[in-house]
């Protein structure tokens, strides 16, 4: 299998690199990266059975730019497409360019798919896209709760309210069925790509898999810009002696998988999906832990200062959001491997 990996300088994109390089089934693979090219080609001193094109690892080239694609998908089989403008944005300013990258660009790479009749892709989408997670009510049962107020989090009510009593509500496990409400210029992109991919594989008959990465963490993972994770931010604080600063309550639900994980799900993806059909994945550990017990640890790892719950809050953000696995177990074979623990010791080292 001759594979196309967009994005594949950054974070996420490197690890998929290397997975991908490393596989036996794998015959070939093309990277492009609009950062500058890796030291070394994906998959240096992997496995000779699996040859990497390191002629094709393009510096320079831009997902937009059609005639670049023109020139590498002749023989390619699939395209893992990873190339994105990431982060929640800083405010409406960034609006043309997340809209830009990751919709206008996933779109010049699927009509160019569809010129070179590229059968499969396996595309980064990213939990975003549910907003708040799946929440149960002790009266109505499972409800979808509407934006959290100003008010509320203003008196540090950080808790979502169910639409029809105004009880607090408890968090639940959300799966791939929920129903989909994007809350900032980000998560609404990442669902215009899933929905332009569904349409391509609609037309072409391709199959189209959408991987949801919950909080993607690890080696490489971008310091010191307004648009890195979470993990990022606090161990960036950490390093330079400060105290990471938690909003809210540090109560906040996620699920943090490890970023060799995410690069291994990709790979069983490129085997995955319904021709004519987009099929999303959740790609987590299953383990939740709260954003405070994220900033503990690291804060232990490094022997850095005890966080500070700040209390602030963003109205961009959502509580809770923690997701079920099980549909990629069944389906790909997904485990993720990495222990919190293991990970945060590698990820602080």
């Amino acid at each position: 299998m001759r594979v196309l990996l967009t994005g594949s300088a950054g974070f996420i994109g490197s690890h998929i690199a290397e997975a991908l390089s490393g596989t036996e089934a794998l015959s070939g693979t093309e990277a492009l990266s609009n950062s500058e090219a890796l030291s070394d080609p994906p998959g240096a001193g992997a496995s000779p059975a699996c040859e990497v094109l390191a002629a094709d690892l393009v510096s320079g080239v831009d997902v937009r730019d059609a005639d670049a694609l023109d020139r590498l998908l002749p023989g390619v089989d699939a395209v893992v497409h990873q190339a994105a403008k990431v982060g929640l944005g800083v405010d409406v300013a960034d609006l043309p360019d997340y809209t830009s990258v990751n919709a206008y660009g996933t779109a010049v790479l699927l009509a160019a798919m569809a010129r070179h009749s590229v059968p499969r892709l396996v595309l980064a989408s990213s939990m975003v896209v549910y907003g708040e997670g799946a929440y149960d009510c002790l009266t109505h049962g499972r409800v979808r709760p509407g934006p959290r107020q100003a008010d509320d989090l203003a008196q540090g009510l950080f808790d979502p309210r169910c639409p029809a009593c105004g009880s607090v509500l408890a968090p639940a496990v959300i799966a791939e069925d929920a129903p989909l409400d994007p809350r900032n210029a980000y998560a609404t992109t990442k669902l215009a790509q899933e929905h332009l991919a569904a349409n391509w594989a609609r037309e072409t008959g391709g199959t189209a898999v959408a991987l949801r990465y919950h909080n993607v963490y690890g080696p490489r993972m971008p310091r010191d810009t307004p648009y890195a994770g979470v993990a990022s931010i606090f161990l960036s604080a950490l390093l330079a002696g400060r105290a990471p600063r938690v909003f809210e309550d540090g109560g906040q639900r996620r699920d943090f998988v490890h970023v060799r994980d995410v690069a291994h799900a990709n790979v069983l993806a490129l085997r995955a999906g319904v021709p004519g059909a987009l099929t999303p994945y959740n790609i987590a550990s299953g383990t939740p832990h709260t954003v405070g017990e994220l900033a503990t640890a690291l804060a232990h790892q490094t022997g850095g200062p005890h966080p500070v719950t700040t209390g602030a809050y963003r109205l961009g953000d959502v509580r809770h959001i923690v997701a079920s696995p099980a549909r990629a177990t069944r389906d790909l074979g997904f485990r993720a491997q990495i222990s919190f623990t293991d990970g945060l010791k590698e990820f602080t080292a």
